[in-house]
């Protein structure tokens, strides 16, 4: 009985979470310029200095939101290539689309306390938003799309609004300055103690498990983690430190107290 109860469950998991996720209303095809005022409103009025959102209060205001996400749905550098004539212009673009479409994704989903468990396979592997016309699960847009164009600081920028995910900016990424702002993310994401611990005495270093995820994208890069992570630290780390086990990923909404 509880055998069968628990697949009744999981399968109405998995056929909510492959539902894709709605286009927010408007006609934003007309709008082939990016409302990028739209999406940075929402960036300074619901993110704070932390990087945490105010969901209970953007929830009651989504035009903004809406009006952007509903753009990226329609507009992208696959349909609309004269807009995103430089490679700074397409990676800005996915990366404020990654980050707006998790937003709305988690307000879609009735604001979660987490993503961990089931909910992860619905929120990334699952039930599908759209880009540039085309629909896909975020899952497949950062591994498919956005690390395929080979710039490894992304993992610093694109924010699942998990409470283990990077510092969302409460600003847009813009191709006019988005090395500074790469270069910013992850110089403050390798000198936050929660992502990066040092330990003298044991000659150890314990690394955010972004690292582990994307252990592939950092030593493409460097000859080793640690190499990769002195490049933005502060206090370098000896290189002859060993790894310690990576510091667990925290799956918890990142929402404003």
């Amino acid at each position: 009985m509880m055998k069968r109860l628990w697949s009744l469950i999981l399968a109405a998991l998995i056929l909510s979470g492959c539902a894709s996720v709605p286009r927010p209303v408007g006609n934003p095809s007309a709008e082939v310029e990016p409302p990028t005022d739209a999406w940075a409103r929402v960036l300074a009025k619901y993110v704070d200095a932390q990087g945490r959102v105010n969901f209970a209060g953007l929830a009651n205001d989504r035009a903004d939101l809406n009006r952007y996400v509903a753009w990226v749905y329609d507009i992208g550098p696959n349909n609309t290539p004269a807009l995103f004539n430089t490679p700074e212009r397409v990676l800005a673009y996915h990366l404020n689309a990654y980050n707006a479409l998790a937003m709305h994704k988690v307000l879609e989903s009735g604001t979660p306390e987490s993503l961990a468990g089931l909910k992860k396979v619905g929120f990334f592997y699952l039930g599908k938003v759209q880009v540039g016309g085309v629909p896909m699960t975020l899952y497949d847009y950062e591994n498919k799309l956005i690390r395929k164009l080979g710039e490894p600081r992304v993992h610093f920028a694109l924010n699942c609004m998990s409470v283990g995910c990077p510092r969302l900016p409460q600003e847009p990424f813009v191709a006019e300055r988005l090395n500074a702002q790469l270069e910013r993310e992850a110089h403050t994401f390798f000198n936050e103690a929660r992502n990066v611990q040092v330990d003298d005495a044991a000659k150890t270093v314990a690394f955010s498990e972004i690292l582990k995820f994307y252990t592939e994208d950092f030593l493409k890069a460097a000859p080793s983690l640690i190499v990769f992570a002195n490049k933005y630290r502060d206090v370098k780390i000896p290189e002859n430190y060993a790894l310690a086990p990576f510091i667990p990923y925290d799956w918890t909404i990142n929402r404003q107290p």
